[in-house]
């Protein structure tokens, strides 16, 4: 049996949304000889995640002293044990079979490394809003999702927290960028500069838009700081590139 594992971290999450995360994943259905695994990872020591969760034996709690996001999901990928990789945050929604939409590319499509999907913010009210600049459906070659990035004042052209990437990749590449903040960013960059990645049309997450969440903190869009974190991610992408060619890569 072959496992994925949704890594997420927990940090002071609202019951609601945690439990809405875990039903979008316990409804997902995966192609035969596929299992999944949600490791939980807190930031903290308070057993949170498990006090709010119904017992379920492929729902795994761990925690570590107060490290931050980055730090946090490091540790959960270290606690995986899935060939691939899922990233989701306590407070978002997987839609459904995107799960299976993942694992069809990367089982079918050896070359690809890591994929993405289109995604709808989560208003308050209930409603959802899209975006009208998703690329085509299809793979992304190494380099584009850079050149995007560097071209549009460091904005993606894919979510990165929609990324399903390849244990290995995400190992060779240190995992999420220790870095406060755009951890997320920082990783898928550094993936889709040495390796093809895959942009999913369908939906595969609602986003959610609420005065509680880290990128809502006026804090994660200080000017200096936010500044030093795109330097850094963008020097390491262009590092990779030169010294990492992806057409050289087999993982």
């Amino acid at each position: 049996m072959k496992t994925i594992s949704i890594l997420t971290t927990v940090y002071k999450p609202v019951p609601d949304q945690l439990n809405q995360a875990y039903e979008s994943i316990r409804t997902q259905n995966l192609p035969h000889g596929w299992t999944w695994e949600w490791v939980l990872q807190e930031d903290g020591t308070t057993g949170v995640g498990q006090e709010m969760l119904p017992e379920d034996p492929q729902v795994r709690h761990g925690h570590n002293r107060h490290l931050g996001v980055a730090l946090t999901r490091n540790l959960g990928l270290a606690r995986a044990e899935g060939q691939l990789i899922k990233n989701l945050d306590q407070d978002d929604i997987l839609t459904p079979d995107v799960l299976t939409r993942d694992i069809s590319v990367l089982e079918t499509r050896p070359h690809v490394q890591w994929t993405t999907s289109r995604v709808l913010d989560l208003l308050p009210d209930g409603t959802t809003v899209g975006f009208d600049n998703d690329p085509p459906a299809g793979e992304l070659q190494p380099n584009s999702v850079l050149e995007h990035w560097k071209s549009h004042s460091y904005r993606l052209p894919v979510h990165p927290t929609t990324l399903c990437i390849r244990r290995n990749l995400a190992v060779a590449l240190g995992g999420w960028m220790a870095i406060p903040g755009s951890d997320d960013t920082g990783l898928l960059v550094a993936a889709s500069v040495v390796s093809v990645g895959y942009f999913h049309s369908e939906v595969g997450l609602l986003y959610r838009k609420w005065p509680g969440q880290l990128t809502a903190d006026s804090a994660h869009t200080e000017p200096i700081e936010w500044g030093l974190r795109m330097r850094l991610i963008e020097e390491r992408a262009n590092t990779l590139s030169q010294l990492w060619p992806a057409p050289q890569n087999n993982f």
